[in-house]
């Protein structure tokens, strides 16, 4: 009999394990939905991948015969189903994959369906808080928008053989007796999981750094232009090739004039707001929220900030609040005073 699972809605784990079987299954929650994240590009549809491989495994711990470890087992699991989640469905990407950068002036467009998107992910979900520094280091930058992006770029089982190989760095054959296939196979996959990455070519923007002085006082300033609404001021931390894009729209915006333009023309509405400093896929982040005419402030956008060579190369503004801000323990108002 194999380690293989099968879904028995019947089968449970015997009762006297039942709470040390929780526990160490629990253990693995956290790198399971990094990597259901890296695979499906969704916050929401990581956890409820997770979640069944959870329901999985407990349904099947009395049959695991630990030919292979409890963490490879699992990850066996997991990569069934998210490549069961994956199949026959369109992949997520972000607005400068679908379409040209256009001007202010543009009209925004339709709202486009949530799974059209890669959708942001709170660190703690994913990244280890007190691991090793080079493992959070890797975690934080191998979840960042654009790779996550590139990974979608790639065919389901190329996207998992590359995140194995070359973020948790398994043994090719640790992948392939888990993907039921060769050592071969796995390589060839590598190779050509490569290849795609190296045409596509992510933005190899700077992750989150707490310690960072230099990133914290970049990040004190946009704040606090933001929020006075001094579109010079932001404007001079912007890179050159600054882009400024609003998922659930395909709009996007690039260079500094673009940004500066859209800020004062259509998203004057943003004058008076407030940010709330988060991080997401481990670079930082903001909660901000527009002044309401009936007083305080209301969730407008998760604003997603990525940085390069010291100056802010990205601003993605994630408009679905009412999913977005409770998933990031963000509150839906602000309170005047607050």
């Amino acid at each position: 009999m194999s380690d293989l699972v099968t879904d028995d809605p019947s089968r449970t784990a015997p009762a006297g394990d039942a709470a040390e079987a929780t526990r160490e299954l629990e253990g693995y929650r956290r790198e399971l939905t990094g990597y259901c994240y890296r695979m499906l590009g969704s916050a929401f549809e990581a956890e409820d991948a997770v979640q069944e491989t959870m329901v999985r495994a407990w349904r099947n711990l009395d049959r695991f015969e630990g030919r292979a470890s409890l963490r490879s087992w699992l990850y066996r699991i997991a990569t069934n189903v998210c490549l069961d989640m994956t199949s026959g469905s369109q992949r997520r990407a972000r607005p400068m994959d679908l379409t040209s950068s256009a001007t202010a002036d543009t009209p925004l467009g339709d709202a486009l369906p949530e799974a059209t998107w890669i959708t942001p992910i709170p660190d703690g979900r994913v990244v280890p808080e007190d691991g090793d520094p080079a493992e959070v280091a890797v975690g934080r930058e191998s979840v960042r928008l654009a790779f996550v992006a590139a990974l979608q770029q790639l065919p389901p089982k190329q996207r998992a053989v590359l995140i194995l190989r070359e973020v948790l760095a398994w043994q090719a054959s640790e992948v392939a007796e888990l993907l039921g296939t060769t050592v071969a196979s796995v390589s060839s996959a590598l190779q050509r999981a490569r290849a795609t990455l190296a045409s596509y070519d992510p933005a190899a923007t700077e992750v989150a750094k707490p310690l960072d002085e230099e990133q914290r006082a970049l990040l004190a300033r946009y704040l606090d232009a933001f929020e006075r609404y001094d579109m010079d001021a932001l404007a001079a931390l912007l890179h050159e090739d600054a882009t400024l894009s609003m998922p659930p729209f395909a709009l996007w915006l690039r260079g500094i004039d673009q940004v500066r333009a859209w800020m004062l023309g259509p998203g004057h509405g943003c004058r008076g707001s407030r940010l709330v400093p988060v991080t997401a896929n481990g670079t930082p982040a903001f909660g901000q929220y527009r002044r309401d005419p009936a007083g305080g402030h209301r969730a407008w956008a998760l604003q997603v900030i990525e940085i390069v060579d010291g100056r802010i190369s990205g601003i993605t503004s994630f408009l679905d609040t009412a999913s977005l801000f409770p998933l990031f323990g963000l509150p839906l108002r602000l309170e005047e005073g607050a």
